[in-house]
């Protein structure tokens, strides 16, 4: 027989499989011994009867510790009291490495005991089902995004500047080329891919310097950038809510399991699906945030306690959009409407989920982007690749970047992101 995962044995209800992975929990009543088997599809607890297997095999049972790895075939069974759960029957035990001391014991451990053993953590129930969900979460971008006509277009990580200045980059020496830095964003380089593809997207590791230590901030993180060709402010919106609203009916339906051990209340996201975003300017943010009593002024950016503000008697996102142009980069295009600010948004989630996405409609006039870079202090010559785009065949586009951590924050509905990655880099962690 071949190996069987635990996540397909209710095709093999009263037949003999082979399952292999690792001890997860053991308990002994007399002759019958009860292990928690994990193989990274699943969990299920296997039966052994002293009476059903050799002495020898007996005694390797005996000596099975927590995560301990395992070759255990037996039979599939119903369980007797729950309905759709199935145990295995052993019929043959076989212990492939036995785990000594194995330092993550079912007692309550201190943060920083288990950021520094994350290699380890990553085993518990709680870490299994977060990183499901984030697979789901990564799937569900990928698929949406290809039904509304995007391609993956891989962006640099080594970049010679930024996309909203350098204060928050981390510098690399470059060979003879001086300094590069590691990028914030693939923004600009799929701005140049879209006149070949017409919308496309990146997808990788970003990175920022911010001395952040906040329950919502890395130093290295995933995000997905995308961009449009002929795409205006507008569709821009309607696009980020349909993202967000199709990976929360996947969630929904393929993470039942790891919601059920997260002890997720899924009633929230299943209301986010049935209403539009709300919808608020920059200025009616401000002034509804200060006759809740924030102090933020005219100017300022939101902080995480206005996000939550904003949010709390909410049951979808909120999209923040034309913000002050004072505040915001070069490269967003000022609103013909009111020159004082620009065609963007962010987007808020529910729950304290704080800022999801970032967005906006990309200045597409050569002479009013050339004149931005110039007020911002940057470089023309540094950006003259950028500005060749406005130059040849330019046209209306625009784009937004969600953060994968910050939506898996959401879904699960951890309290700090440093759960939803598996090896997170803070200001204060590099190891391991």
């Amino acid at each position: 027989m071949s190996q069987t995962f635990i996540k397909d044995l209710t095709q093999f209800v009263n037949q003999e499989v082979i399952l292999k992975g690792w001890l997860n929990h053991k308990r002994s009543s007399g002759s019958i011994t009860f292990l928690e088997l994990r193989d990274g599809s699943g969990f299920i607890q296997c039966v052994v009867s002293k009476n059903d297997i050799s002495e020898e095999m007996w005694e390797q049972v005996e000596k099975t510790t927590q995560e301990s790895s395992v070759e255990i075939s037996g039979i599939v069974s119903k369980h007797p009291k729950q309905e759709g759960v199935f145990e295995l029957q052993v019929k043959n035990f076989k212990l492939i490495q036995q785990a000594i001391d194995y330092p993550i014991s079912p007692k309550e451990h201190g943060p920083e005991f288990l950021m520094d053993n994350r290699h380890l953590w990553l085993r518990s129930k709680k870490q299994w089902a977060i990183l499901r969900v984030r697979d789901v979460i990564i799937t569900a971008i990928n698929e949406y995004l290809h039904q509304e006509g995007f391609i993956k277009v891989d962006a640099p990580i080594f970049t010679p500047n930024a996309c909203e200045g350098t204060t928050t980059l981390f510098p690399v020496p470059y060979f003879d080329e001086g300094i590069a830095y590691l990028s914030q964003s693939g923004q600009l380089y799929i701005e140049a891919a879209i006149a070949s593809v017409g919308r496309c997207y990146d997808f990788g590791p970003v990175f920022r310097a911010e001395k952040s230590k906040t329950k919502r901030h890395l130093s290295e993180f995933w995000m997905m950038d995308a961009e449009g060709a002929f795409i205006e402010h507008e569709e821009n919106l309607k696009i980020q809510e349909g993202l967000i609203k199709y990976i929360i009916k996947k969630c929904l339906v393929e993470c039942t399991v790891e919601f059920g051990i997260l002890e997720r209340n899924t009633e929230p996201l299943k209301k986010v699906l049935e209403k539009s975003f709300t919808r608020l300017t920059y200025k009616e943010a401000i002034n509804k945030l200060q006759s809740l009593g924030s102090d933020i002024k005219y100017g300022e950016d939101l902080g995480n306690d206005d996000e939550g503000l904003l949010t709390q008697d909410s049951e979808v996102p909120v999209f923040i959009e034309k913000w002050d142009k004072n505040i915001k980069p070069f490269y967003m295009k000022i609103d013909p409407e009111d020159d004082s600010r620009v065609l963007n948004d962010d987007l808020i989630g529910i729950e304290g989920a704080g800022e999801i996405i970032g967005g906006s409609q990309r200045e597409d006039d050569f002479d009013l982007l050339l004149s931005r870079i110039k007020q911002s202090g940057m470089s023309e010559k540094e950006y003259s690749w950028y500005l060749d785009l406005r130059k040849y065949g330019s046209v209306p586009h625009s784009g937004f970047g969600i953060g994968v951590e910050r939506m898996v924050r959401w879904m699960t509905g951890v309290e700090h992101i440093r759960e939803c990655i598996p090896f997170p880099r803070t200001i204060n962690r590099l190891k391991p």
